[in-house]
């Protein structure tokens, strides 16, 4: 029984770590139909910037744990924005040429941070509490799964409250369904769809910092290794659907986890499995709308 609780649980918490990755990608795909394969790079630069924000003071403290996630939050929204405006506001509607540059910007921006912080992992030791468990039913759960799960849960209702209850966020979703007619009302949309892809960023940040803490390590290659499987909780949650991310994250990461236990550590070619199930028999996601 220990062992089914410990399982699961640790799935769910897993599976809130890949929303956090998979949140921003999908509140980007869904709102300005960009697939931004440099998703990875927002979260790696806050995870390093986050590192060196510990660093400073001292990794024990509960104090630089929550500025280092707050800094990491700043760090990728800057990072989006910019590549917002440099990047990708002169090829919206030109997907082929936004797939080659945010690609091309992932390479480049591993290369980077291999140059600046080196190829080895950088290992990093979080508050003490983090590295304790909590009992539950007999199973011994680590506490940072319980960090990730409040995270996921704060990021997916501030998502949620933004666009559905504040002006940008009405005025987000009336620019993506007929942007002239808004535009014709005098709002500048541009400056409402950069908001979205540093609202993402953001949502990476976080999930780059807590991911350094679940590893234990940062490396430049942190955010790639993260972003297959937030590619996978995309699409079969459906793309642009946050509740569909935040359903396939959990779906995916407790099956992964049941079949790494019981079916001899094949939870990676489990998750690939399901990925090709979903797209034969409903390729448009489990909550994603069909075109």
């Amino acid at each position: 029984m220990s062992t089914l609780v410990l399982t699961l649980i640790t799935g769910v918490g897993l599976g809130a770590l890949y929303f956090l990755v998979a949140s921003g990608l999908s509140l980007i795909y869904g709102l300005m139909h960009v697939l931004n394969f440099a998703h990875g790079a927002f979260l790696t630069l806050s995870a390093f910037i986050g590192w060196w924000v510990a660093q400073a003071l001292g990794t024990e403290s509960w104090g630089s744990f929550l500025l280092s996630v707050l800094v990491g939050a700043g760090v990728g929204a800057a990072f989006a924005t910019v590549t917002e405006l440099v990047l990708i506001r002169p090829l919206y509607e030109r997907h082929i040429e936004q797939v080659l540059v945010t690609v091309g910007l992932s390479f480049a921006a591993v290369a980077l941070f291999e140059g600046i912080w080196g190829t080895d992992p950088i290992h990093i030791a979080g508050p003490p509490w983090l590295r304790q468990t909590t009992e539950v039913l007999g199973a011994r759960i680590p506490n940072t799964y319980w960090v990730l799960m409040i995270a996921a849960a704060l990021v997916l209702g501030g998502l949620v409250l933004f666009l559905k209850r504040t002006r940008y966020g009405m005025i987000i979703r009336a620019g993506v369904e007929n942007r002239s007619m808004v535009t014709a009302l005098g709002i500048d949309v541009r400056r409402s769809f950069t908001l979205v892809f540093a609202i993402g960023g953001a949502a990476a940040g976080i999930g780059g910092v807590l991911a350094m803490h679940y590893s234990t390590f940062v490396s430049a290659h942190l955010g790639s290794t993260l972003l297959i499987f937030a590619f996978i909780v995309t699409v079969v949650g459906g793309l642009g659907s946050l509740t569909g991310a935040a359903v396939a994250s959990v779906l995916v990461a407790v099956l992964q986890q049941f079949a790494n236990f019981y079916l001899g550590g094949t939870g990676d070619f489990i998750v690939v499995i399901l990925l090709a199930v979903v797209l034969l028999v409903r390729p448009a996601g489990l909550l994603g709308r069909k075109a």
